[in-house]
């Protein structure tokens, strides 16, 4: 012992190396009793069943993780309601709606799979396939279209049975469908929208192309410049780990407003993850009591469910036909020439033309054209997600260090 009662260096190594042959035989013990408990009870030997016995916390805390893991498998899986046991739900949330005097909808990524934009945590979800060190395919943004449950939203809204529509969503459906602007709070931004923060109010750009080409995590100019002051125009996104401060798309102002005054929240497609970290829109800061009523439509577990009123376990175009269809109203069809886009779009000035390489949402009256054209091209070579610019797929592989490539969508 060194003056002073410290320890003297050779004692401080060889208390540091009796510390690491004391965590080898922790890990070599927990390795044996790991190997013991995969065999059934009835194959284990006297001196298997008394390791066992002498290493109870061990056994308690495999089991423990064994559990979570398989909870975890659990909540991963998708589980569909029978369907005369989905029909007798509807029914129950038709009420609801009819019900309701403020009724809300958030929605999330899975309300956008039938227009084939993946989602993030189902089975072939982005973030599940990254997570299983799968490539993903590149997805044309460009031809995606309105899904029948988001012209059922807007057809819900005309009928003032839908108050307000809060989206984790960035592909700008909500607004092709014919919502109005000021019945959508888009959280985490718009692809088809772009701003200028140095005007003042900051100044809009809706294009028909994604403008986020050139944007990532904590980097949104797009590389164009605003028509007015000439400042650098940047992308509404919000990536994961970013706040979002722009007023517009995001219309957090509204959202929590709806939040307040909501009696019924509806949340379609979505994982809840995200939205569960948003107090305002839960309100809870009030009494359970007075809190807004919930109904949840997934095929997969959300945080949520042990607080929803009725969860549906169905395909969220299956249960907003079956909604309707109750209410007694009629899902308009997706129609290009009445697609509000096109009317709020402004164009590119001509040196802007070769700003991005992103296909734009064809018009209406050009659609047989690029038909005829795609039939006559070669079929484009698949690209990994990966190696594009923008906001889908992005905060899926924190961390990990990817080769450049000059490769785009």
């Amino acid at each position: 012992m060194a003056a002073g009662g410290s320890l003297s260096r050779s004692e401080r190594k060889a208390a540091a190396r009796a510390e690491i042959l004391q965590q080898e035989e922790q890990r070599d013990r927990r390795r044996q009793v790991s190997r013991v408990l995969r065999k059934p009870a009835g194959e284990r030997g006297p001196e298997e069943s008394l390791l066992l016995g002498e290493c109870e916390d061990i056994v308690r805390e495999l089991e423990r993780r064994r559990k979570k893991r398989e909870g975890a498998r659990r909540r991963q899986q998708e589980v569909c309601d029978e369907p005369e046991e989905l029909k007798r739900k509807v029914i129950e949330l038709a009420a609801a709606v009819r019900r309701a005097k403020h009724l809300v909808i958030y929605t999330g990524a899975g309300i956008s799979t039938a227009a084939s934009i993946p989602d993030y945590r189902g089975p072939n979800g982005v973030w599940t396939l990254l997570q299983k060190g799968r490539s993903l395919r590149a997805t044309d943004l460009s031809e995606a279209e309105p899904t029948l449950t988001h012209m059922g939203i807007a057809c819900l809204h005309k009928h003032s049975l839908v108050q307000h529509v809060v989206s984790q969503n960035c592909d700008g459906l909500h607004l092709r469908s014919g919502l109005p602007r000021a019945a959508i709070s888009e959280l985490h931004g718009n692809m088809y929208i772009e701003v200028c923060t140095s005007c003042t109010p900051n100044r809009e750009y809706v294009r028909v192309f994604d403008v986020t080409e050139r944007t990532a995590l904590h980097r949104h100019h797009t590389g164009r410049l605003c028509h007015k002051c000439g400042a650098q125009l940047r992308d509404t996104i919000v990536h994961f780990g970013e706040k979002g401060t722009l007023r517009e798309p995001l219309n957090w102002e509204a959202a929590t407003e709806a939040a307040s005054k909501a009696d019924v929240i509806l949340c379609l497609g979505s994982s809840l993850k995200v939205l569960k970290k948003y107090p305002r829109l839960w309100c809870m800061s009030k009494p359970p009591s007075r809190r807004p009523k919930l109904y949840i439509v997934n095929l997969q577990w959300t945080p949520k469910d042990d607080m929803a009123a009725l969860k549906l376990h169905g395909k969220c175009d299956d249960v907003m036909r079956l909604l309707l269809e109750e209410l007694g109203l009629e899902i308009p069809c997706y129609d290009r020439t009445k697609d509000p886009i096109f009317s709020l779009a402004i164009p590119l000035s001509p040196d802007e033309e070769g700003s991005h390489s992103r296909r734009p949402v064809a018009p209406p009256w050009s659609l047989e054209e690029m038909q005829m054209q795609e039939q006559q091209r070669e079929p484009a070579s698949q690209l990994s997600l990966s190696h594009s610019g923008g906001w889908f797929g992005r905060g899926c592989a924190k961390g990990s260090k990817r080769k450049k490539s000059k490769l785009t969508l």
